[in-house]
């Protein structure tokens, strides 16, 4: 701790001498030079590289930071992170697409699961799995001795726990459109990496409203999208995945249930709803031949006109709320109106997408066409 303390002395005294030649004080860092274009809304979705690597981590500014959690919580950190844990999926994919891949010491557990770590970032495979949305190791965090924990907010008396003992820790739940936004500026501040930040939300921005600008006037398709466990499991109207069907030009079915997590549904219900079209996620443990053996939803539109989809892809999940997500919702509009989104079209823009963030040339099968 001694030797930790005269560590920051010595930096900050450095800092100071640094500081004091510069008359224009600190400057801000330069932009990622690979960005992705936003298409006009009336063009194909596009983006057209600057250059082929990934983003890399912006040089952090010095001095403190204080954000508000997506739990309330006021977290303030001395300097930007340098060594983080994250023990949610959905902030560790953020970190990687926003170039902060170097600064991770812990992550979440099941990690050899995830392809695009595999592909991205096999080092990942190396670092100790230490929490998840069921549990989090105390423990085993502190020994790693970082500068901030992301948890999900299921965990959110483990990451009072971690601030009782003098580790900053930050609560996430970026369960709707603008909760997702809200993390990635809070990642940005966070970790010093607010250009990146800015550059991914208005990238992602950009794509949902032009996505939503083509299908404002179309006809809106109801769709019934079911969950992991079951066909039965069904997107409640709070949920990221109900606003990614809106904007691609449909209607969710199962808006009208009530809160931000899957709910159980009876077949009954569902063959009530009648939906034109049925999604289910990449990750669920049954398949589509599941649903079309299901008597009781012989009937249904979606069953009998062969509209049952699989959501993409076999690299990560494109309906979770990370920044693949706009990829998804691309592949939801060519779905519902393939006149306005080709398939060439999104498959070119997920090609690109993976090529600037990611570094990564992906196939079509990868992206589970």
């Amino acid at each position: 701790m001694k030797k930790r303390l005269l560590s920051l002395v010595l930096l900050s005294a450095l800092l100071g001498q640094l500081l004091s030649g510069c008359a224009a004080g600190v400057t801000e860092s330069a932009p990622p030079s690979a960005e992705p274009s936003v298409p006009a809304a009336s063009e194909p979705a596009e983006t057209q590289p600057a250059e082929s690597q990934p983003p890399s981590a912006q040089p952090a500014q010095p001095g403190p930071v204080t954000v508000t959690d997506q739990a309330g919580r006021t977290v303030t950190l001395e300097k930007p992170a340098e060594k983080i844990v994250s023990c949610y999926y959905l902030v560790t994919a953020s970190l990687l697409t926003l170039g902060q891949k170097d600064k991770l010491v812990g992550i979440e557990m099941k990690a050899s699961s995830r392809e695009l770590y595999k592909l991205a970032a096999p080092e990942f495979l190396d670092l100790p799995g230490v929490g998840s949305g069921k549990e989090t190791n105390i423990e085993a965090i502190a020994a790693l001795e970082p500068d901030l924990v992301l948890l999900p907010k299921k965990q959110l008396e483990a990451a009072e726990t971690l601030a009782g003992l003098g580790i900053p820790s930050a609560v996430v739940e970026p369960e709707t459109y603008e909760a997702f936004n809200e993390l990635l500026a809070m990642l940005g501040a966070l970790c010093g990496c607010e250009d990146a930040a800015a550059e991914l939300t208005a990238y992602y921005d950009g794509v949902a409203d032009r996505v939503t600008a083509l299908t404002k006037d179309a006809d809106k398709p109801s769709v019934y999208l079911c969950g992991e466990a079951s066909w039965l499991r069904a997107c409640t109207g709070g949920m990221y995945q109900r606003e990614m069907i809106d904007m691609a030009g449909g209607t969710c079915v199962s808006a009208e249930l009530e809160g931000t997590k899957w709910a159980d549904v009876s077949a009954e219900q569902l063959a009530a709803w009648d939906p034109e079209v049925i999604f289910s996620v990449s990750y669920a443990e049954y398949a589509l031949d599941d649903i079309r053996n299901d008597a009781a939803l012989a009937g249904v539109k979606a069953v009998a006109g062969e509209k049952l989809y699989t959501v993409p892809s076999e690299i990560e999940a494109w309906d979770y709320p990370q920044p693949s997500s706009i990829l998804g919702l691309l592949w939801m509009a060519h779905i519902l109106h393939p006149d306005l989104v080709t398939q060439e079209e999104y498959v070119k823009e997920a090609q690109e997408f993976y090529q600037i963030y990611f570094g990564l040339k992906v196939t079509e099968d990868q992206l589970g066409i």
